[in-house]
C-alpha cells in the first residue's frame, strides 16, 4: 500500500492538517484505532430525492479534493441499512483512501419504500445510479452484501464502463439459495408449501444471529439497532422485496459482467445458513471466479468490520483484486476521453 507523506507524518506524530500533533493527541488517536477499534474517519449522513422518494445515505468525510480519489459504494443486505456498515466503511476509507458511500435502499434504513408494483432489482439499482450521478463519479468499486450483491451485479451489467470491480459477499444473484432444504420445508411443505421456503429463510437468519455477537458485541449492537428500528416500522412495505428476491435469477447478468472482464472478488461466510455453500459454488461457476471463504456466518462483516480491509491487504485473493482494479482504473481513464469523443 502506498503511504503518502501526510500519512507518514501522522504515523510519526508530526505535522497534521497544518499544526503539530502533540504526544497526547497521538496517544489518543492510537488508542482509538488499535484498542477501541475506531478510526479518524466518520460517515456523514445525507439524503437525495429520486423519483419523488427520499433516499438516505452517508458518505465518508475523507474528501481530499483529489481528482484521482477512488469511490466505493457499500450496498447492504435485506432488512439491513447503510448505517449497519458504517464501521466497516470507515475502515475501508482509512485503509485505502477510498471515498465510501453507504446508501439505504428503498424501504430500509429510513429511505422511502417503493410502491409494490415498482419493486424490482432494476428499481433498486436505479437509486444507486442516481447516487453515482449525484456525486459525479466516473468509475466506482461496488461492495455488495446479500441483496446488495445482487444490486451490484445489476448495476455492473447495465453500466460496465463505470465499474472498477465488485466485492460480492454472500450474494443472491444465482438461484440455488432459493431452494430451501432445511427442517422447516421438510415438516410443513405438504401442508403449506408456499410458506415453507419463507419459514426456512427466517429460521436461517435466526441461526445466523449468534455470529453477530462475536468480538465487540456492544459496538455491533449499537451499529445495528438504529436501522433495525427503522426497518420494523416499514416491514409491511419492505416485505415484498423478499418475495422479489426469492424469484430473481441474475445468472445471465453474472455471465455478462464476467464477459466484460470486470474484477470480481467473491467472498462467503463459512457458516452461512442463508446463502449456503451450494450458492457459493453456483456463483463461482457462473462468474468463473474462486470463492474466498471467511470465518463467520451470512453477516460476518457486521461483527468484524475490519475483516474486509484485512482481506484486501493481507490475503492473496484480496491483494490480487486490488491489483486488478488498479489496472482497470488506468485502462478506463485512458479510454474515457475516446468514449466521450465517440458519443
Amino acid at each position: 500500500m502506498v503511504v503518502s507523506v501526510t500519512e507518514q507524518a501522522r504515523a510519526q506524530g508530526k505535522v497534521v492538517r497544518g499544526h503539530a500533533e502533540s504526544t497526547v493527541d497521538f496517544a489518543q488517536r492510537t488508542f482509538r484505532r488499535h484498542i477501541r477499534g475506531k478510526t479518524d474517519i466518520s460517515m456523514i449522513p445525507g439524503s437525495l430525492t429520486v423519483d419523488g422518494l427520499e433516499l438516505r445515505y452517508a458518505v465518508s468525510n475523507n474528501d481530499t479534493a483529489h481528482p484521482e480519489q477512488q469511490w466505493a459504494i457499500n450496498l447492504h443486505g435485506f432488512f439491513a441499512g447503510g448505517s449497519m456498515y458504517h464501521r466497516e466503511s470507515e475502515r475501508l476509507a482509512e485503509a485505502f483512501g477510498w471515498r465510501v458511500i453507504n446508501p439505504s435502499l428503498p424501504g430500509f434504513g429510513g429511505s422511502d419504500p417503493l410502491a409494490w408494483n415498482e419493486i424490482s432489482m432494476s428499481s433498486l439499482t436505479r437509486r444507486v445510479e442516481a447516487l453515482i450521478d449525484h456525486f459525479g463519479i466516473n468509475e466506482v468499486i461496488l461492495i455488495g452484501h446479500s441483496m446488495g450483491a445482487g444490486v451490484a451485479i445489476e448495476y455492473a451489467a447495465m453500466h460496465p464502463q463505470r465499474v472498477l470491480g465488485i466485492i460480492y459477499r454472500d450474494g443472491v444473484s444465482t438461484p440455488a439459495w432459493q431452494e430451501r432444504r432445511g427442517i422447516f420445508p421438510f415438516l410443513v411443505s405438504k401442508v403449506v408449501p408456499d410458506v415453507a421456503p419463507v419459514a426456512d429463510l427466517v429460521a436461517s437468519v435466526a441461526f445466523d444471529l449468534p455470529d453477530l455477537f462475536v468480538g465487540r458485541m456492544l459496538s455491533t449492537v449499537r451499529s445495528v439497532l438504529p436501522d433495525l428500528r427503522l426497518n420494523l416500522k416499514t416491514l409491511a412495505r419492505s416485505a415484498p422485496v423478499a418475495s422479489m428476491l426469492m424469484t430473481t435469477d441474475q445468472t445471465a447478468h453474472v455471465h455478462a459482467v464476467q464477459k466484460q472482464a470486470i474484477p470480481i472478488l467473491a467472498e462467503w461466510g463459512c457458516f452461512d445458513h442463508v446463502t449456503t455453500a451450494s450458492t457459493a459454488r453456483e456463483f463461482s461457476k457462473a462468474a468463473e471466479v474462486e470463492v474466498q471463504w471467511v470465518p463467520g456466518g451470512h453477516s460476518w462483516m457486521l461483527a468484524r468490520p475490519s475483516g474486509q480491509a484485512d482481506i484486501l491487504r493481507y490475503v492473496d485473493s484480496g491483494r490480487s483484486f486490488m491489483e486488478e482494479i488498479s489496472a482497470r482504473d488506468a485502462f478506463l481513464k485512458e479510454t474515457r476521453p475516446h468514449l466521450r469523443s465517440v458519443i
